[in-house]
């Protein structure tokens, strides 16, 4: 029994670590292509500061929901294989990514606020 559910407890690392990839990797695409628009548009003397600010932003958000998926699988990961030696390392990562995490809402939020003072 126990085998059984560290197997199906892997799998689950497995996997919702692929999707925190697939997310950063998806975001990585659409801004690059996002980027590149804006870039074109720069060629034609626009100007493009706002839009690149946007884009790295949301770029922020796509890496922010990435880092809550890489974070539950290494909490899956240290459920498989508690050993104290991986709940320290485990725990020095979720800090280092909480702050990581913490910093980007704050910059986004403030990049919204702006956002909408401009517009109003």
């Amino acid at each position: 029994m126990e085998t059984w559910l560290k197997t199906i407890f892997e799998y689950l690392y497995i996997t919702i670590g692929t999707f925190g990839v697939a997310i950063i990797v998806w975001g990585v695409i659409l801004s690059v292509y996002k980027l590149l628009k804006l870039e074109f548009s720069r060629l034609k003397n626009k100007s493009i500061y706002r839009e690149r600010e946007s884009v790295r932003h949301q770029f922020a958000s796509y890496l922010l929901f990435a880092l809550e998926f890489l974070i539950a699988a290494d909490i899956i990961a240290t459920v498989i294989h508690p050993k104290f030696e991986e709940i320290a390392i485990l725990a020095s990562i979720v800090v280092i990514r909480t702050m990581i995490s913490y910093f980007l809402e704050k910059e986004i939020e403030k990049f919204n606020v702006s956002k909408r003072d401009l517009s109003a």
